[in-house]
């Protein structure tokens, strides 16, 4: 009886450590868009994780301590973009007459699915 117990109790453990560790992964994907700063090479990098937007908040990327992160210029955001995990998917510049070109790029990045989960919640 007592060797029945104890295969139980340890089945059930078994069984509870791999319901917790769910390896699921998905892909999640975000838009960096490029714009020139007025008289300067530099550029302004805005990202969209795909969260909702306010109209007053500010989307430029900033690092860990909340504060702007500036670069020298687009290759210089894509490579702190690959640096963070994302893989470049896709580019193409928008143009319009009379304004500045506009550079997109879209990225990817697998993630646990638990973990994208509890950011939606």
């Amino acid at each position: 009886m007592k060797l029945f117990l104890a295969s139980a109790m340890l089945l059930i453990s078994i069984v509870s450590i791999g319901q917790s560790t769910d390896t699921t992964k998905v892909e999640q994907y975000c838009e960096l868009v490029a714009t020139g700063r007025l008289l300067s090479k530099k550029v302004n990098i805005d990202v969209d994780f795909g969260e909702e937007r306010k109209f007053f908040k500010n989307y430029m990327l900033k690092d860990d301590n909340g504060k702007l992160v500036k670069f020298n210029s687009v290759t210089d955001a894509i490579n702190y973009m690959g640096a963070s995990g994302w893989k470049l998917v896709n580019a193409f510049p928008v143009s319009q007459s009379g304004s500045p070109m506009v550079y997109h790029f879209y990225f990817k990045k697998e993630f646990l699915k638990a973990d994208v989960d509890r950011a939606e919640q």
